[in-house]
């Protein structure tokens, strides 16, 4: 048989494996890891499992928690109700890394307040809980700029670097104009905002509210709360511990304490 008659010319080309030449151009190499991090579930900002807390008082034993469960996640903004004396102060004290549970767990991100070590638990107040109260516990004789700075105190920033978190904080609450003002020449709204400027200059994950409004009108209530509403929706996760229906309606998920008990009353 003749080249001619075969079609083939003088230098065959070798011949082609298709299933090895679909595998080569086909392949797609998948980074495992990406796909387990993308997968995974945000880390809570707070878990609590079977949450007492009991102390002395006048010789008798007060039970202010009993059996706690639940979860705050990351972004969330919960407001926490109920009567005084119901335990609030207490649940707060706990969100905030400053007093330990006498039984159960709670966990903060990746901390667990039973292992944390005492440096641990100072450092996670110091870089990653703002707390703001009711009283807006700002020094008279600073100006709103320095007030804000020495809540960046635990921190050691050098001075630029603070300077620029002060005015970026008073900035996101409206005060930049403020900031060479003295508290007594604020009203009483401007000295909340000072307040909450303060505790998220540390860029804090978590930002906790003791009545935030508790002093305020309802005009300058409203002013804190789109304050607050902001900070949250640019992913600040917010807990308010409030009196105030009005401000409890504004939370994107209601919880109930009453005698040491947590009720979600969500609608």
């Amino acid at each position: 048989m003749t080249a001619a008659s075969t079609g083939l010319s003088d230098e065959a080309a070798p011949p082609t494996d298709s299933a090895s030449t679909l595998e080569e151009t086909d392949m797609t190499i998948i980074d495992e890891t990406a796909v387990d991090a993308a997968a995974a579930p945000a880390r809570p900002a707070y878990r609590l499992v079977g949450v007492t807390k009991t102390y002395q008082q006048k010789g008798r034993v007060v039970q202010a928690l009993t059996g706690v469960d639940v979860e705050i996640q990351t972004g969330e903004f919960v407001a926490i109700q109920g009567p005084t004396g119901g335990g609030k102060s207490t649940l707060l004290q706990l969100l905030g890394a400053l007093d330990a549970p006498t039984s159960g767990h709670v966990q903060i991100g990746d901390a667990d307040l039973d292992t944390a070590s005492a440096q641990d638990l100072e450092r996670l107040r110091a870089r990653e809980i703002g707390f703001v109260f009711q009283a807006f516990n700002l020094i008279p004789t600073l100006t709103a700029a320095e007030n804000v700075a020495m809540g960046l105190e635990p921190l050691g920033l050098d001075r630029l670097e603070r300077d620029v978190r002060v005015a970026e904080a008073l900035a996101r609450v409206g005060l930049s104009e403020r900031a060479e003002h003295r508290p007594g020449e604020l009203s009483g709204g401007q000295q909340q905002r000072v307040a909450i400027a303060r505790a998220i200059a540390k860029e804090p994950r978590v930002l906790l509210a003791d009545e935030p409004t508790g002093n305020l009108d309802e005009q300058m209530r409203d002013e804190i709360l789109s304050v607050l509403e902001q900070l949250n929706a640019d992913g600040l996760t917010l807990v308010v511990v409030t009196h105030d229906s009005a401000v409890a309606k504004r939370a994107r998920r209601r919880l109930r304490l009453d005698r040491g008990t947590l009720q979600d009353i969500t609608t």
